[in-house]
């Protein structure tokens, strides 16, 4: 059902798409959909979300999976994320037509999708756990570059996240000043 609604929202919009497209593109009816999303359009569109970014994190880890460190895999994350983004049709069409209705979901706003980030960097921070300023625990850390890095993404501000020298510059002046205890060289 999450293919299908990610189907019709590449087909109608965020606003267009109903329970009933869903219901017919995935071939079930309209009860079994209510069944599995009580919360009706709204969790399916949500939902659908949540599941294109596990999708989406997966395809991250395996781009990054060969970094040598937490800052590099950061910049790598950032890199690819950015091209990732700017190449996702779907994305980019909601974003361009319906962005009030996207980008709700995509802030640190989204507790769901802040705690998958969130457990991703955890995964690739543990190695450098005694690297943390002194009175910052792994999950404060963690908590930390995930905000600001979903922040980064939905709104990159004067940083050209495209340029590996930039993105360099922000990882460890932006990302990882507040985290690791030993500066970092730019």
């Amino acid at each position: 059902m999450l293919q299908a609604t990610f189907a019709c929202v590449a087909r109608y919009g965020i606003a267009k798409t109903t329970v009933e497209d869903v219901a017919r593109e995935s071939s079930m009816s309209r009860a079994t959909v209510y069944r599995q999303f009580p919360g009706g359009k709204e969790q399916l569109i949500a939902d659908t979300i949540r599941w294109e970014a596990t999708r989406f994190l997966a395809r991250l880890a395996e781009a990054i999976e060969h970094a040598p460190d937490f800052e590099t895999t950061l910049e790598e994350a950032i890199l690819f994320a950015r091209n990732a983004l700017d190449q996702h049709a779907v994305f980019q069409k909601v974003l361009e037509t319906e962005p009030e209705l996207l980008l709700p979901n995509l802030t640190v706003n989204d507790s769901a999708l802040r705690e998958m980030v969130k457990t991703f960097l955890r995964t690739h921070l543990v190695a450098e756990a005694d690297r943390l300023a002194p009175g910052v625990t792994m999950e404060g850390a963690a908590d930390h570059v995930a905000r600001l890095l979903m922040s980064f993404m939905g709104a990159q501000g004067s940083w050209d996240l495209t340029d590996k020298a930039q993105v360099r510059q922000v990882v460890r002046t932006e990302l990882l000043a507040g985290v690791f205890a030993a500066p970092m060289s730019v």
